[in-house]
């Protein structure tokens, strides 16, 4: 009896390893896809190669040193715009990230919000940015943050969006003249 509980053992753990592998519509195991380089370097430079990441994705020349995010970037320029009435306590567009300091609309109210948009990539939609804000309440000394409702994050993305909208219409009339 104690010979068979190793095999046993074995043959349990393979049947249930195997049962496990996912399979296509036709029954057979699904491949993985292309192994990552594991040098690292040598993986960015081919990720670099082919225009990836937010310091390649400009018009035109692929491949370039140069660094032309923030004045190639429609979506960039439209934050700015949509945002001016809130000072900025960072915006960093090598790392693709806006953060307003707390702002609040009068003096005499005890509440302030702060926005952060988070860039994803230069296309002109929905997905290329992510509106991250927060409502900081302040009773006397006491302050309680707290995140903004979905509601309020897609009110700003789509202003967001229009001015970019405005923006790009503007930039095709002038590469018209």
């Amino acid at each position: 009896m104690k010979f068979l509980k190793k095999p046993l053992l074995l043959i349990i753990c393979l049947l249930f390893f195997f049962s496990c592998q996912k399979k296509d519509d036709s029954g057979s195991p699904i491949v993985k896809k292309k192994r990552l380089e594991p040098n690292l370097i040598k993986r960015s430079e081919e990720f670099r190669d082919k225009g990836g990441g937010i310091i390649n994705q400009m018009r035109g020349d692929k491949g370039s040193g140069t660094f032309e995010f923030a004045t190639a970037n429609v979506l960039w320029k439209a934050s700015l715009k949509t945002l001016d009435f809130i000072p900025l306590q960072s915006a960093n567009y090598s790392g693709g990230v806006l953060i307003t300091d707390w702002y609040s609309g009068s003096l005499e109210s005890n509440s302030s919000i702060k926005i952060e948009v988070r860039f994803k990539g230069t296309e002109l939609s929905t997905t290329s940015l992510d509106i991250i804000s927060y409502k900081r309440t302040c009773k006397g000394m006491n302050c309680s943050t707290v995140k903004m409702g979905k509601d309020f994050n897609l009110d700003i993305k789509s202003k967001i969006l229009a001015n970019a909208r405005k923006i790009s219409i503007a930039e095709e009339k002038n590469k018209k003249k």
